[in-house]
């Protein structure tokens, strides 16, 4: 094995063993800094759903799963392209990249401006709902500029940094959606609400990694980059394709107010993903990438962040179901999510099996087998027009969510997939996760039926759930976990 101080690539700007360590400190880092905007996030949503109806929240839906849509074709893949690159990026590339994506941006925002009114008839929108869908329109031109410095810092692993305009967005956003949905103004909450968040991230990035932007064009440096940006982004699109493309069709096919049921369920069961496998994923790309020639490195490195992710989501996901039907009748106002209370159940599923297999394909992507990604991509994109449209027409709520948690459970071909190309230790990584959260999901399932419904008894039982499940895998750990939290706990530490 190569010396472990020595560069990856003659060219690398950074050794294995700092990858390493700024890997693990930047996954905890984010964690935990995250941590904070998700809170201030899942209670912005609290407070919305409470304030806001169940179509004035299914129109934010639609909306949003509309310029998702057409937010993936703004960049095809140049900004992975740099991240990935094992080589230094140049100002050129930066430019070249600069200059096409801000070419495709304007292009989209035009046409989404000009099809307003096709959209405006096939979701029966207001005035408010379409000038949400300009605001959305303006958010995504300003996300846009700020591509490049967040390659620049994310290449060099400085997510600190990277976190704070993150930090800033959510806490403006919330901040004014909150307020003025408070006040009574409805989806014009929304509105003004991400158009504050859009300036604001734009200011603070520029603060934080300031870059001039210029345009440029050459065809070999857009060539190299295409060559990894274009694969890499035909898996995106398969993904929004998935994902915010059938939203799109659920829009039309189920109305404002089921699609209030359906992002409200959905929103929450992707919630523990978003606490803690979305920071890993940013940070272990990079990471990846600089490892891609050490299989026994990459091998260590994917085990452990899968650890990491099931390790937390595992448990926030069993807890999240069995406390959800007590929570709609404790919190004020929020019986009217109840109808989603089994679309929450089912959506959690997928959820679950997201947590193993986005980390694989992460792996997959970031080594540059986007080939193996692109043919898992087909097949999940495949089974979700072929199985949630119909089952969404026959069952309404229920049946699409259904229909996410069978093509969720496809994700056990993916792992099969995967494992014939690296190793990993899934006994470790998952096996133990899921054994602790049956046996807390099985203590609350006990506990719940004899005590009353208050928010003093959720409390206890949440703090139950942690003490069972805590235990039960260090017991089943061992050694390996408490040397994990204690690598972790160095690596925090370490400066």
């Amino acid at each position: 094995m190569q010396n472990s101080q020595e560069h990856l690539d003659p060219t690398a700007e950074l050794t294995l063993d700092v990858v390493k360590q700024k890997a693990v400190k930047g996954a905890l880092t984010l964690t935990g800094r995250t941590f904070f905007f998700q809170i201030i996030n899942r209670v912005g949503d609290l407070l919305l759903t409470i304030f806001l109806g169940v179509s004035q929240y299914g129109i934010f839906w639609m909306v949003s799963s509309v310029v998702n849509f057409f937010a993936y074709f703004s960049d095809i893949g140049l900004a992975a392209a740099l991240i990935q690159k094992k080589e230094q990026v140049t100002d050129e590339e930066l430019k070249v990249t600069f200059t096409i994506q801000q070419i495709l941006v304007l292009s989209l925002v035009l046409l989404l401006f000009l099809i307003s009114p096709l959209l405006r008839t096939y979701y029966h929108l207001s005035q408010e709902g379409v000038w949400l869908l300009y605001a959305l329109g303006i958010s995504f031109f300003l996300s846009s500029l700020k591509t490049i410095p967040s390659v620049l810092l994310e290449r060099r692993l400085n997510f600190a940094k990277l976190i704070i305009p993150q930090i800033a967005e959510v806490v403006v956003f919330n901040l004014i959606a909150v307020y003025l949905a408070w006040r009574g103004m409805g989806v014009t909450s929304f509105t003004i609400a991400v158009v504050g968040r859009g300036m604001v991230g734009l200011v603070v990035m520029y603060a934080l990694q300031p870059w001039r932007p210029g345009f440029s064009f050459s065809f070999s440096s857009a060539k190299g980059l295409f060559r990894f940006g274009v694969p890499y982004q035909l898996n995106t699109f398969l993904a929004v394709f998935k994902d915010d493309g059938v939203n799109i069709v659920l829009g039309g096919l189920l109305g404002p107010m089921a699609m209030g049921l359906l992002g409200w369920a959905q929103r929450w069961a992707f919630a523990p993903l978003r606490f803690f496998m979305d920071q890993v994923i940013k940070v272990t790309f990079p990471a990846y990438s600089r490892m891609q020639d050490d299989k026994e490195e990459l091998s260590r490195a994917v085990s452990r962040s899968i650890f990491f992710v099931t390790f937390l989501v595992f448990p926030s996901l069993i807890g999240l179901v069995l406390l959800a039907p007590e929570l709609t009748m404790i919190i004020p106002k929020y019986e009217k999510w109840q109808p989603a209370l089994i679309a929450l159940s089912l959506f959690s599923i997928n959820s679950a099996w997201a947590a193993v297999t986005t980390p694989l394909t992460n792996l997959m992507n970031a080594i540059g087998k986007i080939k193996t990604t692109f043919k898992l991509m087909i097949m999940w994109t495949g089974l979700t027009w072929a199985v949630v449209p119909v089952l969404a027409s026959l069952y309404g709520v229920n049946g699409a969510a259904a229909g996410s948690a069978i093509v969720g459970t496809s994700s056990i071909v993916a792992i099969f997939v995967i494992m014939k190309q690296i190793r990993i230790n899934l006994v470790e990584s998952v096996g133990i996760p899921i054994v602790g959260s049956l046996i807390m999901g099985i203590a609350l399932f006990g506990l719940k039926p004899v005590l009353p419904v208050s928010l003093p008894v959720v409390l206890v039982l949440v703090f139950v759930g942690v003490v069972v499940y805590f235990g039960t895998v260090l017991l089943l750990g061992g050694p390996s976990v408490t040397a994990d939290f204690r690598k972790a706990y160095y690596a925090l530490r370490k400066k």
